[in-house]
């Protein structure tokens, strides 16, 4: 027996926020933004929109798509670093959402950009015969209320969505059930570089107060020159790890879905692995930087076009804020 992925969902907040809007608030140019991220525009929240509701949308359009229900689910984890609250878990409230009266258990995963990686590894052993037969896992992220609008370098590159998927044990027992799913992953972090892509105040180390108001210390800071280096690097070895573990060749990749971070660094991890273009998924010009919700956001986009066939061979790669970064390697 094997896990699956039987459906995919995403949900994206109405407004967009163009490159020709960030010119008129900050000293920028639609050039400058596209030269140096590959980003048009992204969407950002309304007033009265969390991250929760993001990943609820997503939640259903995957729940939608595979003709399941909510009470179908044996557990929901929701891959986030921007929850509604520091507690209780915005998994559980997507649960309250989804289906208030059955207590499906709920809960989140923090690695930052890695995160759907890191719950993609997780959710994958959890589902065992004896063990859940069904998990819903979304990558959920909101970054534009932690985006700091006068540093130029960072607010041009996130924006706010979520991503999901319903995975099932396998039983239909066919001949390559076993080769189906998750066949390997590799998952890495180095605290060392905590403090290259980070939030520094609003937690237990630094609570907020007037003084982290005023130096916008609980927006996000980055090292972006540093983080770019690490990034690539970072995915390139995982990579190669992965595939190693899998027995597979970069030749026989049929999909690759990089985090959506940046398109330079897209553009560096895939010339250093030397994968061919057009098997190299892309909508960061579109979306931005949404953290743990980049890649289910675009493989949705890419599995409702129909690109994507069963058997087909996929690598997910994602890098963020930990440091943490990994690889998946997955059978369609």
């Amino acid at each position: 027996m094997s896990s699956r992925i039987v459906s995919t969902g995403s949900c994206l907040p109405k407004a967009r926020l163009t490159n020709a809007e960030l010119e008129k608030r900050i000293d920028t140019t639609d050039e400058w933004i596209r030269a140096r991220s590959g980003i048009r525009e992204r969407r950002v929240l309304e007033p009265d929109e969390a991250t929760s509701d993001l990943a609820t949308g997503a939640a259903a359009a995957a729940l939608e798509s595979a003709s399941l229900s909510p009470d179908d689910l044996d557990l929901i984890v929701v891959a986030t670093c921007t929850p509604d609250h520091s507690f209780p878990s915005t998994a559980t409230l997507v649960q309250r959402n989804l289906s208030p009266n059955e207590p499906i258990p709920a809960f989140d995963v923090n690695a930052a950009c890695a995160g759907f990686v890191y719950g993609l590894d997780l959710t994958s052993k959890l589902l065992q015969p004896q063990g859940y037969q069904r998990i819903l896992l979304i990558g959920a992220d909101a970054l534009t209320p932690l985006t700091n609008y006068k540093d130029r370098g960072t607010c041009v590159l996130f924006g706010d969505g979520a991503g999901a998927v319903v995975l099932e044990l396998d039983h239909e027992g066919a001949a390559d059930s076993a080769d189906r799913g998750l066949v390997a992953s590799a998952l890495c972090a180095d605290g060392t570089y905590h403090d290259l892509i980070i939030v520094p105040a609003g937690g237990t180390r630094r609570p907020m107060d007037a003084a982290v108001l005023e130096e916008e210390a609980h927006k996000v800071h980055m090292n972006g020159r540093q983080t770019f280096k690490l990034a690539v690097q970072s995915m390139d070895q995982v990579a190669r790890d992965c595939l190693a573990r899998a027995s597979w060749k970069l030749s026989d990749l049929d999909h690759v879905f990089v985090h959506q971070a940046n398109e330079r660094i897209i553009d560096a991890v895939v010339e250093r692995l030397e994968v061919a273009p057009d098997r190299v998924h892309r909508n960061i010009e579109r979306t931005g930087n949404t953290s743990a919700a980049s890649i289910p956001i675009l493989l949705d986009e890419v599995n409702r076009a129909g690109q994507i066939q069963s058997g087909d061979r996929v690598l997910f790669l994602a890098f963020g804020s930990g440091l943490t970064w990994g690889a998946g390697a997955l059978v369609w």
